[in-house]
């Protein structure tokens, strides 16, 4: 697949499964960790010199490392931006915890949406580096080091130093900054606001759970009402049970809310270079 166009018309792209690893750091520290199965398929299994179906396994630090090279090999393209790698924005409900199977999911859900756009993308499709990615288990790292990756971050990096110097910027990098920082602004408001408002509702409709657990029990000691309070303390609980299905379609647009947050810094981003 090296050197090949991944282009969406020539193959298809999954991150498939997820799955708890334990591992070592670089100061030998026992550490856990989400590792990814990356499925590739070729549309052509008989492409010559190409296999149908390349796996790889890839934990979260290796999309961004990916992404790090992408942004500063490609200086003029908007780089995809990646899932969260800790849960933000949460309320009661929810885990904070980035080993938890919800979050988890929604994460995977985001590295197979950004490896699909990046494969889309007319320049970042040809990159060799992200083909290694995709079909190299060991050595795509070698791959990175050989095309100079610490020595075009650093020069970058020198490169946002002097745009901070520069006494006339062109109009037009500068309103989209400026467009960029308000909509990442206003777009994290919204977030936290929708988080507070989840936590306070979540209460509210919870709280009648404990209406309908007060009510069947005086309806076991009332011999007139006793089936008119039980009926109240079975729409007590269904009330309260209800609120579970609403905030959780409530996340799936939360979650097209945080991609639009995450590419208004990656907008960002490219409008500083």
């Amino acid at each position: 697949m090296s050197g090949e166009d991944l282009s969406l018309k020539k193959f298809e792209i999954s991150v498939s499964e997820a799955e708890k690893r334990t591992g070592k750091t670089a100061m030998n520290m026992q550490e856990t960790y989400t590792a990814y199965l990356i499925e590739s398929r070729l549309l052509d299994a008989h492409h010559e010199g190409l296999s149908s179906l390349d796996c790889v396994w890839r934990r979260y630090s290796e999309f961004e490392l990916l992404r790090t090279y992408l942004c500063v090999t490609y200086p003029f393209v908007v780089v995809p931006p990646l899932p969260e790698k800790r849960a933000e924005f949460v309320w009661h409900k929810l885990s904070a915890d980035n080993m938890d199977p919800d979050f988890v999911e929604r994460r995977r859900i985001g590295l197979e949406n950004f490896l699909l756009r990046v494969a889309s993308h007319p320049v970042l499709c040809h990159d060799k580096i992200f083909a290694s990615f995709l079909n190299q288990e060991n050595g795509w790292k070698d791959a990175l080091n050989e095309a100079g990756l610490q020595v075009k971050t650093d020069s970058r990096l020198k490169s946002l130093s002097a745009t901070f110097r520069v006494k006339n910027p062109d109009k037009r990098f500068t309103e989209l900054k400026h467009y960029s920082d308000e909509l990442q602004s206003v777009i994290s408001h919204l977030l936290r606001v929708r988080a507070r408002v989840a936590d306070r509702l979540y209460g509210v409709y919870k709280v009648h759970g404990n209406y309908g657990r007060v009510f069947s029990e005086w309806s076991a000691i009332e011999k007139e009402m006793g089936d008119g309070l039980q009926s109240a303390g079975h729409h007590m609980d269904v009330y309260a049970a209800s609120i579970d299905d609403i905030l959780e379609e409530e996340e799936h647009y939360a979650d097209q809310l945080k991609e639009y947050l995450f590419y208004a810094e990656a907008l960002r981003y490219r409008s500083i270079w």
